[in-house]
């Protein structure tokens, strides 16, 4: 089928198609969260930065908080994969579908594939965490392993089609894809309008109930740039958030040298952000006028968010989420950003936590000292 265009439009038709299949996930907001954004860095946490000696930003935020990872299958995919399967006719379906993926799109496509009655055979590094394995194969997709980089991924993939003549469906390199992962913004965007509404002071400054920015994670960009098509039209500034370890920033480099960088070999606990952009992402995240800029965070960064956005507000996160929410609390870069561009009248800004698969022991792991 002939893709539909990048526009606002296109995902506001993705979501009245997806609907009946997804949750329009909650949007919480959250006082002490929005004071630490708007606090000033101590010049302890600037130390050893490039903003070491320097007056510390003093932003104004107020943050919103959608919550995807109470979405079906625990994580925006659910979106794209329901949306990107609704493109496809019965005939191009009747032998089913494939994909390769280590985590979220795996469950989402099986549950999609599911839904409509359709075969889906998933394709998952060895590697993968088993909670998610077992998540794929409880949709009841068939899942056939292969090694952990993309060349194997794809190679397996190839020989599942020969074998079965399934059609494959991408994670996100994708324009269905993309438009299905912009509906979140979409949803946001209105949610927010009714918090604020029935509840003015919600926002941080008078008569005003809109979003001034919204900061996704990015991984692969598919959520990135489909948030972008669905909001920047609406004068709403939209950002990215990519860990920093091992290179997993592909997308800020990438925007530094004016052009994509084909290749992560990262393993940053933000699982979801070690895949490279996508070619169809890019063409979105490249342009300035949907993407106003990519940031990054240390490793330590997002295990702080992560730690105070359980605590503090209750929602149990996976890594990849808490990335946004490390921008905006430590990425001086991006603090400094807020305080130039709203003067004095504060931002409100949306952040769209995309996920919360991860297991009790995975977050204990991840919290305990390693005494070397």
């Amino acid at each position: 089928s002939l893709c539909p265009p990048l526009t606002r439009a296109s995902v506001i038709a993705a979501h009245d198609v997806i609907k009946p299949h997804i949750h329009r996930t909650p949007v919480i907001t959250n006082r002490t969260l929005s004071g630490f954004a708007s606090t000033p860095q101590s010049p302890e946490d600037l130390k050893g930065t490039e903003h070491e000696g320097k007056e510390a930003a003093k932003p104004k935020m107020k943050l919103f908080f959608k919550c995807e990872n109470l979405q079906r299958i625990g994580a925006f995919k659910a979106r794209g994969a329901f949306h990107a399967l609704s493109r496809l006719s019965d005939d191009q379906v009747k032998n089913g579908v494939v994909t390769h993926s280590s985590g979220n799109h795996a469950a989402a496509l099986a549950l999609a594939a599911q839904t409509r009655g359709v075969k889906a055979y998933i394709v998952m590094p060895t590697i993968s965490t088993p909670s998610k394995i077992a998540a794929t194969k409880g949709y009841g997709a068939e899942v056939v392993f292969s090694g952990p980089t993309a060349q194997e991924r794809e190679s397996v993939m190839r020989q599942v089609v020969s074998r079965t003549g399934a059609i494959f469906v991408p994670p996100y390199d994708h324009p269905d894809i993309l438009l299905g992962q912009g509906t979140a913004g979409l949803e946001l965007e209105e949610q927010v309008k009714e918090l604020i509404e029935s509840n003015p002071s919600l926002s941080v400054r008078d008569g005003f109930n809109g979003l001034d920015a919204v900061i996704t994670p990015c991984g692969g960009g598919g959520l990135l740039s489909g948030t972008a098509i669905a909001l920047a039209e609406m004068g709403i500034r939209v950002f990215g958030a990519e860990p920093e370890y091992q290179g997993a920033d592909d997308a800020r480099r990438g925007l530094i040298d004016g052009k994509r960088i084909m290749e992560v070999k990262s393993l940053t606990i933000a699982d979801g952000a070690r895949t490279p952009i996508g070619e169809v992402p890019w063409s979105v995240i490249s342009d300035k006028t949907k993407v106003s800029g990519v940031f990054a965070v240390s490793e330590e960064e997002i295990k702080k968010a992560m730690k105070v956005m359980i605590e503090r507000t209750k929602v149990l996160i996976e890594p990849t989420a808490a990335v946004p929410v490390a921008v905006c609390l430590f990425n001086e870069e991006f603090r400094r950003l807020v305080e130039a561009e709203s003067q004095d009248r504060g931002w409100n800004v949306g952040i769209i936590l995309s996920g919360g698969n991860t297991t009790l022991e995975a977050i204990v792991t991840l919290f305990t000292p390693s005494y070397k």
